[in-house]
């Protein structure tokens, strides 16, 4: 038989779950790079480019949104565990802070994958959108990151902690945006709430993953590779590039111009935010 005829009988749920592991594997090698050079998390350029993967292989239009944020989330436990060994070596995570957040943060994050069931597939783009746009100027419009003279507050930890949690699980990103300027903000050092953060991150990954993972369990329109409403062949595609490149953006990050880079990367995030809206 030709080769030819035996590509015939290749299953069309193989072809699909090969062409975007293989996609999703370039895609880790970017997020990883960018999560380690601008410090933020992958989330931001995950989410965008798994939503324009899944289209072109015409999955479920109410299902790509949740699609891609559960497996950005379930991407963010790997990276943000290379990124918090590393932190943990240099003696930056306040592990104090880090236990007081991550209940709160465990529960928003249940609570933030229930309620992203229940939103619509075109809200919860235009929710991201909002997100993309918001991070995009918070990097080409820095703002001086100075500790707090004031005492901490640790009784807004558990608000707090709620709230970017339930935030993280819709948006599909490990809440950094939302946790260092927190804790910037009550009093922490900026490498040591980067650090935090990166501990943060964590709890809302596993947690809301998890969640989704178990929301999307009696689904059977999902596309074939799917663990709830994870993407398995995606997610496979992104970890393995991503826990290598993380380190190696964080290293570019002492040698190249960063400021001047993150404003580029910031037209990056406005573009995928203009690709989305389109």
């Amino acid at each position: 038989m030709s080769r030819y005829h035996s590509a015939l009988l290749i299953p069309q749920p193989l072809i699909i779950m090969t062409e975007i592991f293989l996609a999703s594997f370039l895609l880790g090698i970017l997020a990883g790079v960018a999560a380690g050079l601008f410090g933020i998390g992958g989330g931001a350029l995950i989410v965008p480019v798994l939503v324009w993967v899944f289209q072109a292989q015409r999955f479920d239009p109410e299902q790509i949104m949740l699609i891609a944020v559960a497996t950005s989330l379930a991407t963010a436990i790997f990276t943000s565990l290379a990124s918090v060994r590393t932190h943990h070596k240099l003696g930056n995570i306040d592990w104090y802070r880090a236990k007081h957040l991550a209940p709160s943060m465990l529960l928003g994050a249940v609570g933030g994958a229930v309620l992203a069931e229940y939103i619509s597939a075109d809200s919860l783009r235009w929710f991201f959108v909002a997100y993309l746009i918001y991070t995009s100027v918070q990097m080409a419009i820095p703002k001086p990151n100075k500790a707090s003279s004031h005492p901490a507050k640790f009784s807004l930890d558990y608000p707090m902690g709620l709230l970017i949690g339930v935030l993280s699980a819709i948006l599909g990103i490990g809440g950094g945006t939302m946790t260092v300027p927190y804790l910037v903000s009550n009093g922490l050092p900026m490498k040591n709430a980067v650090a935090t953060s990166s501990t943060c991150a964590i709890p809302i990954a596993l947690s809301a993953a998890t969640s989704y993972a178990i929301l999307g369990w009696q689904d059977h329109q999902l596309p074939v590779g799917s663990l709830g409403y994870l993407y398995l062949p995606a997610f496979a595609g992104i970890v393995l590039t991503s826990i290598f490149t993380a380190p190696l953006g964080a290293k570019l990050a002492h040698r190249l111009p960063a400021q001047k880079l993150k404003r580029y990367f910031a037209i990056v995030l406005l573009a995928l935010a203009l690709k989305m809206v389109w």
